[in-house]
């Protein structure tokens, strides 16, 4: 199969690599930046640079570029994919960028289809791009009622083929819901836990609590503004919980409860332990 990668990010390269790793299929590539084509080039990451004017040799076309530039790319070049031929993206956020692209190729004969890779890290770019950041991570498809079955199964199949350990389908609402919480509020809360003025101070006196929580602060600033807008509702619904159930520890160690900061310390340690006995 003829696959082409627009964007050799870190998700597009990490993509092209586990492809070229795993499976026989023909990897061609499209990035803005020459120096980044020419990495993965060298790097047999794709088999050949290819312009937009070449998308028709696709069947299968993955674009990795943030919310609003995959939407525009789609528009731009609605006409330019193989029809018949299957789009999908792989940002953060599903239900904007399905309500925007879906019908546009639809009118072409070209299926979209919302995926998300969960696997990441704190750093952007090609360069920091592996040929196993997928291993073991969860596959999101999100599709429409529309959506095929036979697409669905090839998206599995060949996620599944690169590393992925599962493939899990939601719907484009269902999966910024739960992503609202899962991602986009651990790198809210991490990002504003280290404007303590006692952030600098930390040396000796941290251990692997400090790391966890301060790990994805450092973040690409630009994608993450994209998502969080693109998301807006979700995530705001889910960082007003999470000032209320601060507030109510704030209170607690205020008023010298100890009971009522027991009980709330002993809540969280049950549903913690919850999580782990179903998920592992």
């Amino acid at each position: 199969m003829n696959i082409a990668v627009v964007g050799l990010g870190l998700i597009g390269g990490s993509i092209c690599k586990s492809l070229k790793k795993h499976t026989f299929h023909h990897i061609m590539g499209i990035d803005s930046d020459g120096e980044t084509v020419r990495k993965a080039l060298e790097q047999g990451a794709i088999d050949e640079e290819i312009t937009a004017g070449e998308l028709d040799k696709a069947n299968l076309t993955i674009i990795c570029l943030y919310p609003e530039a995959i939407c525009s790319f789609v528009k731009e070049n609605s006409d330019k994919f193989k029809k018949g031929s299957i789009v999908i993206d792989t940002c953060g956020v599903k239900k904007s960028v399905v309500d925007s692209c879906t019908p546009v190729l639809e009118e072409k004969g070209i299926l979209f289809v919302g995926t998300h890779p969960m696997a990441g890290r704190e750093y952007s770019g090609f360069d920091y791009s592996t040929d196993d950041l997928f291993d073991n991570a969860s596959f999101i498809i999100t599709p429409t009622e529309k959506t095929p079955q036979i697409a669905i199964d090839l998206l599995s199949t060949l996620a599944g083929s690169i590393g992925f350990g599962k493939a899990v389908v939601a719907s484009p609402e269902r999966h910024d819901q739960i992503i609202a919480y899962t991602s986009q509020l651990a790198h809210v809360v991490s990002n504003a836990y280290v404007k303590s003025p006692s952030v600098l101070d930390f040396n000796g006196f941290s251990a692997g609590s400090f790391m966890d929580l301060t790990r994805v602060a450092r973040l690409n600033e630009d994608m993450w503004t994209s998502l969080f807008m693109c998301n807006k509702e979700a995530l705001l619904n889910e960082i007003n919980q999470i000032i209320k159930s601060i507030s109510e520890y704030r209170d607690a160690i205020e008023d010298n409860d100890y009971g009522r900061l027991r009980e709330l310390l002993k809540n969280g340690r049950i549903l913690k332990e919850r999580c782990n006995e179903i998920y592992g």
